[in-house]
């Protein structure tokens, strides 16, 4: 979103539900001060940049035209002015911790913005990729291809497909369920997401050393039951790392999200814990996706002990 009035523009990062998780400064339409104006803060207008940090301490013309690209990840976004890069508001970004963004026309490290040529170094490459894999997802027949690749590495390692659903909706990013039923000595079903790694997940880079080795996921679920029941925890989790803007691994765990009775697994379990090795289950690795390789991370029932 972005907020203008007669003084100042400036650009939020915001969740579904109006919560700010990013903020950057863009451009003073005015003469700049000489400090920060805390009266202007207090009243809760878009703030004005100080002289000493602005490229145009006279102010400058409203704003062009305005067009957005979004991180892979979809936890970041940079801000384009007719064609030209006006700002960027990581997934990194942070105001608490007086990391707002990066903005073209900012002269250094303030709380309203960074000067962005100071880090398009690191930044640029991120953009690349970013402009490179939304022209792949939105080409005709990428989804198609993803997901032939994805069922075959399955068949060859869990065996034939059984049914397929659909786990989007009417939301992104597109995910489906393969189900895959007892095949030679496995007499349990199997099932998959389909989709998840086609899209690294929000946030890893923050947590782990080695984002790349994590940023890519499915799920996977086996039961002697009904597969259909089981096949509610994949779409209740499926979207959930771009939705919630976070990331799964092992290890985590998630808290169904109705009463334990109702559990799709049976008993009185509070959720899942997601498991990178699973010795009773089959070793799905071996795919890859982007140069990186797909983790499949196993739902097990959780009852909310460590």
């Amino acid at each position: 979103m972005v907020e203008r009035d007669e003084a100042s523009s400036v650009a939020y990062l915001c969740s579904p539900g109006g919560e700010v998780h990013g903020a950057v400064w863009l451009a003073n339409h005015l003469t700049a001060p000489e400090v920060v104006d805390l009266a202007r803060l207090n009243a809760g207008a878009p703030p004005l940049m100080p002289r000493p940090n602005t490229r145009h301490p006279e102010g400058r013309h409203a704003l062009g035209q305005l067009t957005t690209l979004w991180f892979e990840e979809g936890d970041g976004v940079a801000l384009y002015e007719n064609d030209e890069l006006l700002a960027v508001i990581p997934g990194w970004a942070d105001m608490s911790r007086g990391m707002p963004g990066y903005a073209r026309d900012a002269i250094g490290e303030t709380p309203f913005a960074w000067a962005l040529p100071e880090a398009l170094e690191g930044l640029q490459p991120r953009l690349t990729h970013a402009r490179a894999y939304w022209q792949w997802r939105n080409s005709e027949g990428s989804w198609a291809s993803f997901q032939q690749f994805v069922m075959g590495h399955l068949d060859r390692t869990v065996g034939p497909a059984g049914r397929y659903w659909d786990a989007s909706g009417e939301r992104l990013p597109t995910v489906g369920i393969t189900e895959r039923p007892p095949y030679g000595k496995r007499g349990f079903t199997i099932l998959s997401t389909v989709g998840m790694s086609c899209q690294r997940m929000p946030t890893v880079e923050q947590w782990i050393d080695r984002p790349r080795a994590y940023a890519r996921i499915e799920l996977a679920v086996a039961t002697h039951g009904d597969p259909r029941e089981a096949a509610l925890l994949l779409v209740w989790l499926a979207q959930y790392p771009w939705h919630s803007v976070t990331w799964l691994g092992h290890g985590h765990t998630a808290k169904w999200y109705h009463e334990p009775s109702t559990f799709p697994l049976g008993g009185q379990y509070d959720g899942v814990i997601m498991l990178a090795d699973a010795n009773d289950k089959p070793d799905m690795s071996g795919f890859g996706f982007g140069g990186e390789a797909v983790r499949w991370l196993w739902l097990e029932p959780w009852n909310g002990e460590a």
